[in-house]
């Protein structure tokens, strides 16, 4: 005879090893900069097709087994986020202060700036931006304290806040690019174009990076499954990404 205890024992899986990690590097880190590569060198539709595509489902596919590994697997070790998060929170910092000592090196190196060609930039915008983002920060803070006190359904609700908040940030940012698009400034207009675009620019993919980890996260919720440790992590980098806005705020737009 099984008991109970002999039973939960036998269904309970252990993991310490997953195919996902793969999966989402190759479609990041591989077949979505071949599409890129294939659009913007090689001017061939078919081929950023092919690796568009391919890398799109690729990535989701990976996204998709993680979370199920995460919802559904004990792993045989424990704690391993708390070591990987600030890690790669620390690699991210690096990056973006490359990003930064260059965006120095060429605002200290010309006598006037922006240089010739810029059109005036408005301020109201990434004000308005920042306390969006901001706000989004608290309402997903109230979520993690929703979820800590077992308020399911109110952490699902703060969450889909966050989510919305997180992409009206994003759509001001394509707002404003279509506008100075629209005057003429373009990546190669001139030396602050190239630095504003491509650090606004970085500053976007990790927003919206952030809200595909926001939806893989509530897809699950909604049916009742949930992660504290998927919470945290998503949590610590949205924060991330807000702290960092900041910078890009202070420097790109008001020095």
């Amino acid at each position: 005879m099984t008991t109970d205890a002999d039973t939960s024992h036998v269904h309970e899986h252990h993991w310490e090893w997953s195919w996902a990690p793969l999966l989402v590097v190759t479609g990041i880190f591989f077949l979505l900069p071949m599409a890129f590569g294939a659009y913007f060198q090689y001017d061939n539709m078919m081929l950023t097709s092919v690796f568009g595509g391919l890398g799109t489902v690729v990535l989701l596919i990976g996204v998709g087994m993680w979370t199920n590994e995460g919802l559904t697997e004990v792993p045989l070790i424990s704690g391993v986020a708390n070591i990987g998060l600030p890690i790669f929170i620390l690699s991210e910092v690096f990056i973006f202060l490359t990003l930064f000592l260059s965006y120095w090196m060429l605002r200290l190196g010309f006598d006037t700036w922006p240089p010739e060609g810029t059109p005036h930039i408005d301020k109201t915008l990434p004000l308005i931006m920042t306390f969006i983002l901001v706000s989004s920060s608290v309402t997903c803070h109230v979520a993690e304290e929703k979820l800590e006190h077992g308020n399911l359904s109110g952490f699902n609700a703060w969450w889909i806040i966050t989510i919305v908040l997180g992409t009206i940030f994003l759509g001001c940012t394509l707002y404003e690019w279509n506008h100075l698009i629209g005057l003429n400034f373009l990546p190669e207009t001139n030396a602050y174009s190239t630095a504003f675009y491509t650090i606004t620019g970085f500053h976007a993919s990790h927003v919206l990076v952030g809200l595909g980890a926001f939806i893989a996260v509530l897809i699950p919720a909604l049916g009742g499954r949930t992660n504290k440790t998927f919470v945290t992590c998503v949590s610590v980098y949205w924060h991330f990404v807000d702290v960092i806005w900041f910078f890009v705020a202070s420097q790109v737009y008001f020095w």
